[in-house]
Formats: structure tokens, sequence, C-alpha cells
């Protein structure tokens, strides 16, 4: 009985899949198959990996900011030459304090 109970707990669980069903009309459904034919991989496969390479690159896209050498001078000089605080930021920071304080 002992052995059986621990072969269970070496037992992994299957990872879990999700369905994605798409529409396709005739043309684009031949363009993805010639090219999955090309690449030797199933129309499901292509889609697959190509849906993966496209998600990350635009995620690593919109992840990554992309300054000019001007806009990259203007960042460093605004941040090493910042100006003082004007009236408002510095009586928003009193009130801040204020509330902090009075938790």
């Amino acid at each position: 009985m002992l052995a059986s109970r621990t072969k269970r707990k070496h037992k992994r669980a299957a990872p879990k899949s999700y369905r994605f069903d798409a529409r396709l009309n005739e043309s684009q459904k031949l363009l993805i198959q010639r090219a999955a034919d090309l690449e030797g991989r199933t129309m499901t496969d292509f889609v697959l990996h190509s849906a993966e390479i496209a998600a990350e690159r635009a995620i690593q896209e919109r992840a990554m900011l992309m300054l000019t050498a001007r806009e990259t001078t203007i960042l460093v000089d605004t941040l090493l030459n910042a100006p003082e605080p004007g009236s408002v930021l510095r009586r928003a920071a009193r009130r801040y304090k204020n509330s902090r304080m009075s938790k």
C-alpha cells in the first residue's frame, strides 16, 4: 500500500492546455499552410510559433524606452539638473507627509 502512495506522488500533472479557434478565409488558409509546409510544421504549430514570436516582440517593444541621442541628452540633463520644486509640489508633499504621520 505504501508503494502505491509513493508512485502517485511522483506522477506529474499534465500541463493545462487551452483551445484557440480562428476563422480564416481561403487565401489566409492557403498562405499559412504554404508557409507551414515550407518550414515542415503543421499549420497549428506554425501559427502558435508565429504568434508567440509576435507576442514576445510586441511586449519587448513596449517595455523598452527608445530615445534618440537628443532625447537622451535632455533626459539626463533634466535628471541631473532638476529644477527646485514649486510651491504646489511643496504643499502637496507637506500634505502627504502630514497624512502619513496621522495614521
